[in-house]
């Protein structure tokens, strides 16, 4: 829910005591209980813990993604939409998650394009039988109502930006068909299409060999520093 206008600030999100819970037969599992934290405009946070202490679920409560029987019980997610006026300035709209359509047009139109994310492990979030073309093709068509011929064009600048060798190749490969550190970068890659200020990176160095952990945090960091992003790093 969009909300006036206001003098432009740092803060791009804020998260106030927000609790996700899951309710299973054997009881109520507490993921997230009482988080509250912000991330401004340009700076990396860095989300650290123990496995299944709720960082993650952290990630979908904010994208609005929380798989069943998980739901937001308690709490605001607070997005800062930074709108530039006529005469050059800039404003800020305040947009209250918690309270959109997790499916809805105004959240659709948010998540992806606005606020994206790289997901664990890219294996299981690409699609196995479409190309890693189609799927980074998708969101322009989606998100800018580009022809296939645009997007296809602008589907291999993407990939060239975040370093991926032979990108017209890569295009048209499945994510089988790419190493590990490949198909990261394709993950990236399309999460940076439309320009987020958000990323959030979900464990994105996991089964990674150091070296290309080393490649992908610092890939991450030169693209926040090109395009001013904020990134929320899950660690």
């Amino acid at each position: 829910m969009g909300e006036a206008l206001m003098p432009d600030n740092d803060v791009l999100v804020e998260i106030r005591d927000l609790k996700t819970y899951f309710f299973l037969e054997e009881g109520t599992v507490r993921a997230v209980d009482g988080a509250s934290f912000s991330i401004r405009r340009g700076e990396t946070l860095g989300v650290v813990g123990e496995s299944g202490c709720g960082k993650s679920v952290t990630a979908q409560s904010i994208l609005r993604i929380v798989p069943d029987p998980g739901r937001i019980l308690q709490g605001e997610i607070v997005y800062h939409r930074r709108r530039w006026h006529t005469d050059g300035s800039t404003l800020t709209e305040r947009v209250l998650l918690t309270e959109l359509a997790p499916y809805g047009p105004e959240m659709r139109a948010i998540r992806g394009a606005e606020i994206a994310m790289v997901f664990q492990e890219p294996m299981t979030a690409l699609s196995p039988v479409h190309t890693i073309g189609d799927q980074i093709m998708e969101v322009f068509i989606v998100h800018q109502g580009a022809s296939r011929a645009e997007a296809r064009e602008k589907c291999i600048a993407i990939l060239e930006r975040v370093g991926m060798p032979k990108p017209h190749r890569v295009a048209d490969s499945y994510p089988h068909q790419l190493s590990g550190g490949m198909r990261q970068r394709a993950m990236i890659a399309m999460a940076l299409s439309c320009n987020p200020s958000l990323l959030i990176a979900d464990e994105p160095t996991t089964a990674l060999d150091v070296t290309t952990q080393a490649l992908i945090l610092d890939l991450m960091r030169r693209l926040r520093d090109e395009i001013g992003m904020s990134i929320m790093l899950v660690t």
